[in-house]
């Protein structure tokens, strides 16, 4: 699909320094998709705010609680993928 966009001729000027002329549409077209991601991440984030309740979990409450509870994690998973039962003996 083709879309006409006006763009001030400084800043057109340096989309072809840095992209060239022949590559102009994919530099827009990244920078576009870019910014909707940032734009869609940025609603989801402010349609998310206050889901989750500080005194619903306690091991967040402060940064050495949470640094501790992702240390534990951690160990936790590290444990679960490693472990190997032991062979048993009959």
């Amino acid at each position: 699909m083709r879309a006409h966009v006006v763009l001030p001729e400084e800043l057109d000027e340096e989309v072809d320094r840095l992209a060239g002329k022949r590559t102009r549409s994919q530099f827009v077209e990244e920078a576009v998709r870019e910014n909707l991601s940032r734009e869609k991440l940025g609603a989801a984030l402010r349609e998310s705010a206050g889901a989750l309740s500080p005194g619903d979990y306690p091991e967040w409450s402060t940064p050495e609680r949470t640094s501790e509870w992702v240390r534990s994690m951690r160990q936790r998973n590290l444990t679960r993928l490693f472990h190997t039962p032991s062979a048993r003996e009959d």
